[in-house]
C-alpha cells in the first residue's frame, strides 16, 4: 500500500468532513486557505518522515529534523506524521484518524516502533515551526464605502469577511519569494469595461437573463459554460470541502496514470500542497492589498450615481445593473440555502485562479512540462467533480446531472478552465484569473491575475526546492 496515496485520501476525507459538520475547533482548517494549509503539513509531514529514511531529496525540516534510528519503517513513519498532524488540525476526527492507522497495513516490530516514534517527533517540529500562524478572522478589517472596494454580498449583507490579515502576516512554506501582483485594470480603461461586459453576460443569474440589454444577450451563458462553472466550485460546501480538495482529486488521477512510486508521491504531493499554501497566503495578500469589488457589487454600482458614495447623475450608465445577480457559487446539499451568492472576500486575485495554477503547474514541473502551452498528463484520463457526480444537491433538493469530462490539453487546459469557471459563476472578473490576448487566449506577459500569480509560486518552488529555511517571511 502506497501510504502517502492513503493518508492524502484521509486527509482530503478530513476536509470534506470538517466543511460538513463546522466543527467550532476545527475553523483554522476551514475555507481554501486553511484547507490548504492544512494539506501541506500534513504532506509536509510525511515527505520528511520518508526522505530522511530513503534520502532522494532535501528535507523540507533541514537541520532541524530529528535523526531517523536504522532501520525504522518508512511506512509507520510516514503514517504516524500523518494522524498526529491530522489529529492535531482536526481534533473532533480523532477516532476516523485512528480507525485508519489500523487499516494502513502497517508491518509489526522493532522497525514499525521506530518508524512510528520517528514520524511523531518529525510532526511535533513542523506542528512548533508552523506553530504562530495567523487565524483566518477578521481582525479588525473594516469595508469601506468608497467606489472600486470590496462590501458584503448583497444577498448576503451579514456575511463575515474571511481571513483578512493571513496573507500579510503569514511566514510562506516554500517559495522564497513574496510575489506581488500589479493593480487590475481600472474603470475607464478598456480591459476593465471588457471584463465588466463578460461577466456581466455570462454570469447573470439565469432567471435574470433576459433582462440583459439586445447587445449582451448573444453572449449568454451557455449549458456548457454553467457546468465548467459548477465543475470547478467546491467554495467549501457540505459534502464537499474546498478547491485545493478537487485538485488533490485530480492529481491523484494523474499520479496513478503515471505510476508513481512512493518517492514520487511523497515529493509530488508535497510540491503541490506547498505551492497552494503559498497561493492562499500570497493571493489573500494581494486580494486585502487592492480590496477589489466583486461583480455583484461593481456592476450593480457602476454609475457614479449608485453606492454608498454615489453622487447624482441624469442617468445611469448602461454598463451598470442594479438589479444584476450572478449565478453564484453553488449551494451545494444545503436544501433551502441561499442562491446567487458571492465569497466573502475580495475578488482580486481569484483564489481559485491561483491556487489551480500553483497545483497544476507544480504537477506539470514535477513532470517535466514546465512550458506555458499544452501537455499530455491527463491522457486516457476522465474526470467527475463531486459538484457534478449524479447525488450532490442543488438547494432545491434536486441531483444534479454526472458529468464526466476529458481535457485534450491536460492540465494547461484545466488552468486556464479553471480561472474562466469563476466568471461562468458571476463571482469573478475575467482579469481576476488571467487577461485574455487578442486571440481570447492567457495573456501572460501582463503580471495580472491569480494565474499568473500560481504559476510564479510553482516555478520558483520548483526552481529552489522545499526547505523552510528559504521561504520567505511575512509582509506585515
Amino acid at each position: 500500500m502506497d501510504q502517502i496515496l492513503f493518508w492524502n485520501a484521509v486527509a482530503l476525507e478530513a476536509d470534506r468532513t470538517t466543511h460538513t459538520t463546522g466543527a467550532p475547533a476545527e475553523a483554522g482548517t476551514r475555507g481554501p486557505c486553511g484547507a490548504s494549509r492544512a494539506l501541506a503539513l500534513t504532506h509536509l509531514a510525511m515527505h520528511d518522515a520518508y526522505f530522511a529514511i530513503h534520502p532522494g531529496h532535501d528535507c523540507y525540516l533541514g537541520d532541524s529534523l530529528p535523526e531517523a534510528p536504522v532501520g525504522a519503517s518508512s511506512d509507520a513513519a510516514i503514517a504516524a506524521a500523518a494522524h498526529a498532524t491530522l489529529s492535531v488540525l482536526y481534533p473532533t476526527q480523532k477516532e476516523y484518524f485512528n480507525a485508519q492507522h489500523r487499516a494502513a497495513g502497517l508491518p509489526t516490530g522493532q522497525a514499525n516502533s521506530d518508524g512510528h516514534g520517528f514520524g511523531l517527533r518529525v510532526a511535533a517540529v513542523l506542528r512548533s515551526l508552523r506553530g504562530n500562524d495567523p487565524g483566518l478572522g477578521d481582525d479588525g478589517y473594516v469595508h469601506s464605502v468608497d467606489r472600486l472596494h470590496h462590501r458584503p454580498d448583497p444577498v448576503d449583507p451579514g456575511q463575515s469577511v474571511y481571513a483578512a490579515y493571513y496573507g500579510a502576516r503569514s511566514h510562506l512554506f516554500a517559495a522564497t519569494t513574496r510575489h506581488h501582483l500589479d493593480a487590475p485594470p481600472q474603470p475607464g480603461t478598456p480591459k476593465y469595461r471588457a471584463g465588466l461586459r463578460e461577466v456581466r453576460a455570462k454570469g447573470i443569474a439565469t432567471h435574470l437573463m433576459g433582462a440583459l440589454p439586445e447587445d449582451l444577450r448573444a453572449s449568454r451563458r451557455t449549458p456548457q459554460e454553467t457546468a465548467i462553472g459548477m465543475f470547478w466550485a467546491y467554495d467549501g460546501v457540505v459534502g464537499l470541502g474546498t478547491p485545493p480538495r478537487f485538485y488533490n482529486q485530480i492529481v491523484r488521477k494523474v499520479a496513478q496514470a503515471q505510476h508513481n512510486d512512493t518517492a514520487q508521491n511523497a515529493r509530488l504531493f508535497a510540491l503541490l500542497n506547498a505551492a497552494m499554501a503559498d497561493a492562499g497566503i500570497l493571493a489573500w495578500t494581494d486580494k486585502y492589498i487592492y480590496d477589489l469589488w466583486r461583480p455583484v457589487v461593481g456592476i450593480r454600482e457602476h454609475g457614479t450615481c449608485c453606492g454608498p458614495a454615489g453622487t447624482g447623475a441624469p442617468a445611469l450608465s448602461t454598463d451598470a445593473d442594479p438589479e444584476w445577480l450572478p449565478l453564484g457559487a453553488p449551494n451545494s446539499n444545503n436544501p433551502g440555502g441561499k442562491v446567487n451568492r458571492t465569497p466573502n472576500f475580495p475578488s482580486y486575485p481569484s483564489g481559485h485562479a491561483t491556487f489551480g495554477a500553483a497545483a497544476f503547474q507544480s504537477v506539470r514541473q514535477f513532470y517535466r512540462h514546465g512550458h506555458y502551452g499544452p501537455d499530455n498528463l491527463t491522457a486516457g484520463l476522465e474526470f467527475v467533480s463531486d459538484e457534478l457526480n449524479g447525488t450532490t444537491t442543488d438547494p432545491n433538493g434536486v441531483a444534479r446531472t454526472r458529468v464526466v469530462r476529458t481535457f485534450p490539453g491536460g492540465l494547461w487546459d484545466m488552468i486556464r478552465e479553471n480561472s474562466l469557471s469563476r466568471v461562468f459563476l458571476g463571482v469573478h472578473w475575467n482579469y481576476d484569473g488571467w487577461v485574455p490576448n487578442a486571440s481570447g487566449d492567457m495573456d501572460l506577459s501582463l503580471n495580472i491575475g491569480g494565474v499568473r500569480l500560481g504559476l510564479d509560486i510553482a516555478n520558483d518552488i520548483a526552481t529552489h526546492g522545499l526547505r523552510a529555511s528559504r521561504a520567505a517571511g511575512p509582509a506585515a
